[in-house]
């Protein structure tokens, strides 16, 4: 019955796109065969008024229709442009994640339910919602503390969106399946993969004790940061379905007028943005991957306050080492020094020539060094770079294109700030800092008490290392001797398992087929 289900909505969902003209906007002009045959039977069922209108809006529309599950699909394609394209990205990070808000009943319910506590014993009051997204709803509302009220911001999650949601990962999963059986050239790209991903991520953004803890490490990271901050966690008041945690009154940084009329120092505030990204991924390897302007205040102090850290990104110290000194190797124009680094780090495989792989290099960043310093993108440059490498081999990386989609939004909001914008100039104190620090005399002691570290967990781990040689050994021989079996159970259980994955296959495609049917049918 659950692959009935995902096919019948996986059908609804395709239909949907196809009424709203998502379908019809793709550049079909390019397919040949079967998929542009079928591209071409969309555009005769858009709806009249969706052929009117621009991609971004035909995406919304369609978003809308499906709900609050598709507008996470949305959020998280529009972080993955090496699945979706750089235009398709771009049209679903557009997508407002505003709905409709749910009654102050269901939220005082999912409040009590998760702390176990009346909301009477929590808050001094607290009033109806301020904002609704797909996920969760705002409340203001105050807390009694030592000092007095407090205003806080109570985030509730929206009644039955995690039943909604994993009814609707089925037919996600079912897409995914069915694009990497029936379309080939997508296999690069691993859908079933990234679906998995998309899965597990929503599942921790669902989960408002893993935000709070992400507030919480973040905070940490940055307490000592001039002109950056994130709210104050109130664990008291936090559990799986509600997040307390302090109100925030300032600026929203797309109020550009607002900011003006403040009197802040727009060109500051877009430094300090920058640097104090570039601070979080290359020195604290955590950053918010969720930066777009509606997420950010600048507060009566003049400091950017970042809220709402459902989505946040990690860099291993491989990953801060690359991306610092590709940076660096651009800035310094030492192009073999950057393509050598994709070597090191083991993301071009060996068999390609460092050589021919620096004159790639070089191709995108001369150009550059012939413009306004003003005028270069670094987030372009990283989208050309991730180009070039493909025609070398390198796997797409899913931290890396998070941290690179979160830097053209970073960017694109400095640069409203300050039209004339240097990200060069206002990077190179950050990642010359980084450099002199971890590559230097520092940096390699740093790395030398980390092998240290490294050799005595190896040291200790020793024994038990050894036991298990030993029994892998004995069970490498006995297979040698006498073959791998299975056990008449597990044969079977393999055989069922198989049958009934290739028959709810044939049942799925068959229920789409035969939907998309009936609807044209009942049209005619």
């Amino acid at each position: 019955m659950s692959s009935l289900g995902a096919s019948f909505r996986l059908a609804r969902a395709g239909w949907v796109l196809v009424r709203e003209g998502v379908v019809a906007a793709l550049p079909g002009d390019q397919l040949t065969g079967l998929p542009k045959f079928g591209w071409q039977v969309a555009k005769l069922f858009t709806r009249r008024r969706a052929r009117k209108s621009v991609r971004s809006d035909r995406l919304a529309n369609a978003v809308a229709r499906l709900g609050p599950s598709y507008v996470k699909l949305g959020q998280f394609l529009a972080t993955r442009p090496d699945v979706v394209g750089d235009d398709i990205a771009l049209d679903l990070a557009l997508l407002q994640d505003s709905m409709a808000t749910f009654p102050m009943s269901e939220a005082v319910e999912a409040i009590e339910g998760s702390l176990g506590r009346k909301v009477s014993d929590l808050y001094i009051r607290i009033d109806e919602p301020v904002a609704a997204a797909s996920i969760a709803q705002v409340h203001p509302a105050e807390v009694d503390t030592p000092d007095g009220p407090r205003k806080v911001a109570v985030k509730v999650i929206r009644p039955g969106v995690r039943r909604r949601f994993f009814q609707d990962l089925e037919s996600y999963f079912l897409a995914a399946r069915l694009q990497e059986r029936f379309v080939p050239s997508s296999r690069r790209l691993r859908p079933v993969e990234i679906t998995e991903t998309m899965a597990q991520t929503t599942k921790i953004e669902m989960d408002f004790r893993l935000e709070a803890a992400a507030y919480s490490e973040l905070g940490e990271n940055t307490k000592d940061d001039p002109g950056f901050r994130v709210p104050a966690v109130d664990w008291e008041r936090t559990g799986r379905d509600v997040l307390t945690m302090e109100w925030i009154d300032g600026v929203k940084l797309n109020d550009i007028e607002g900011l003006r009329a403040g009197g802040y120092d727009l060109k500051a505030i877009a430094a300090t943005l920058v640097q104090s990204f570039l601070r979080h991924t290359l020195r604290d390897g955590f950053f918010h991957a969720d930066m777009h302007p509606g997420n950010m205040f600048v507060d009566a102090k003049g400091d950017i306050v970042a809220v709402d850290l459902g989505i946040s990104g990690r860099l291993g110290k491989k990953e801060q080492r690359f991306l610092a000194e590709i940076l660096y190797g651009f800035i310094t124009r030492n192009y073999m020094r950057v393509a050598e680094v994709h070597f090191e780090a083991g993301y071009v495989p060996r068999h390609h020539n460092v050589a021919a792989f620096a004159q790639a290099i070089r191709a995108i960043g001369e150009p550059i060094h012939g413009q306004p310093a003003e005028t270069i993108s670094m987030a372009k440059l990283l989208t050309l770079l991730f180009e070039v490498t493909e025609l070398f081999d390198m796997e797409t990386r899913p931290e890396l294109v998070l941290l690179q989609k979160t830097m053209v939004v970073v960017e694109g909001v400095a640069r409203t700030l300050d039209p004339a914008f240097n990200m060069w100039k206002t990077a190179e104190p950050v990642v010359g800092h980084w450099i002199a620090g971890n590559l230097g005399p520092q940096g390699l002691l740093i790395d030398a008490r980390d092998g240290l570290g490294a050799l005595m967990s190896l040291v200790r781990q020793a024994p038990d290392l050894a036991a298990r040689t030993e029994r892998l050994s004995r069970q490498i021989d006995a297979m040698a001797e006498n073959g791998l079996r299975f056990d008449p159970e597990t044969a079977r259980a393999i055989g069922k398992a198989e049958a009934r994955h290739t028959r709810s296959g044939r049942i799925a495609l068959w229920v789409i087929a035969l939907t998309l049917v009936y609807i044209a049918w009942q049209l005619l």
